[in-house]
């Protein structure tokens, strides 16, 4: 196995065990903290199975839409089960489950500005695409982050609990 199939399965484990167990309790403050970045929880229908599935991911909530996206270094099937079925939960850190539709960000001035302010979001990994996204220029941004598909939700009503 190498080094990044280990560090796949090292997250899914913690993430099954930890992260999504945190979130149902309702102690998803304690994981998404200023040190590992702001995370929230997706409750997605596989396009393949039809059961929900729930997957971390980092996310930035601007006006009243909530936004995520699939990194480079991600094989997303959280992404392209999105693509399939939009109609998805939402476990934010603090506060009850909410209902949401998802789409994927066609305007580049809106994805560019969901994306800065979820690496900013990011903690300790908001460099990972080698700038920061606090101080980059839009150009430096654009260009780091071309081909970075940005999910947008609307919250639709809250979700059973």
């Amino acid at each position: 196995m190498d080094r990044r199939s280990f560090m796949r399965a090292a997250f899914r484990i913690v993430n099954s065990m930890v992260v999504v167990p945190a979130f149902r309790l309702k102690l998803g403050w304690v994981i998404s903290n200023p040190l590992a970045g702001k995370v929230m929880v997706l409750g997605i229908r596989g396009r393949k199975t039809g059961r929900v599935r729930y997957t971390p991911v980092s996310f930035a909530q601007i006006g009243s839409f909530i936004y995520c996206y699939q990194g480079r270094e991600t094989k997303g099937r959280w992404y392209l089960n999105i693509l399939k079925n939009p109609d998805v939960e939402v476990m934010l850190p603090r506060g009850p489950r909410l209902a949401g539709h998802a789409e994927l960000v066609a305007g580049e001035e809106e994805r560019a500005a969901a994306i800065r302010q979820i690496l900013i979001n990011s903690g300790l990994n908001r460099g990972m695409y080698g700038f920061d996204p606090r101080t980059a220029s839009e150009d430096v941004l654009r260009e780091r982050t071309a081909g970075l598909p940005v999910v947008r939700i609307a919250q639709l009503d809250k979700a059973s609990s």
